[in-house]
């Protein structure tokens, strides 16, 4: 068996970094979130999904990889949004195997209400605290990270 090649202190850093920040902001812009519209991260980002899509519907299938969500996943979030009427399950008229995710225009109220106070929030934890170089690295680096993990699986 191998010896684990260990990571050095700047490899550990820039992980670390990653994990803690990623965990810090996500919570406190769910925190926001909640308080200004009643809307958990994850609602906001199903909703927002929605509404950029065409007809404001997606399949399961599409929906889920926007997300990088399991489809059993989004099945379970839908049906607690559905109770709340955010959205609503539609069939796929020429494939009855498949569902489709539709917001409603209670979800798209919720969400025109939500945006606003989600994106100064995103602002205030996030953006606002890098300069515009370090915005750029960071968009860089993060579409590297996309590209490298979307790749086919034989490939990595």
């Amino acid at each position: 068996m191998n010896e684990p090649q260990w990571l050095d202190d700047v490899e550990m850093r820039a992980w670390l970094g990653f994990v803690r920040t990623r965990d810090l902001i996500a919570a406190a812009i769910g925190r926001d979130s909640s308080r200004a519209s009643n809307l958990t991260y994850v609602e906001y980002s199903v909703l927002a999904n929605l509404a950029d899509s065409p007809d404001h519907r997606l399949t399961f299938a599409d929906l889920a990889e926007r997300l990088e969500w399991s489809q059993s996943r989004l099945s379970h979030q839908i049906t607690r949004m559905e109770k709340r009427e955010l959205v609503v399950r539609e069939p796929i008229p020429d494939d009855a195997r498949r569902t489709a995710a539709r917001l409603t225009s209670r979800g798209a109220e919720v969400l025109g209400t939500a945006a606003p106070a989600h994106v100064q929030s995103v602002r205030r934890h996030m953006i606002d605290a890098l300069d515009r170089d370090q915005l750029c690295a960071l968009a860089d680096i993060y579409d590297t990270l996309l590209a490298h993990h979307r790749r086919p699986a034989e490939e990595v």
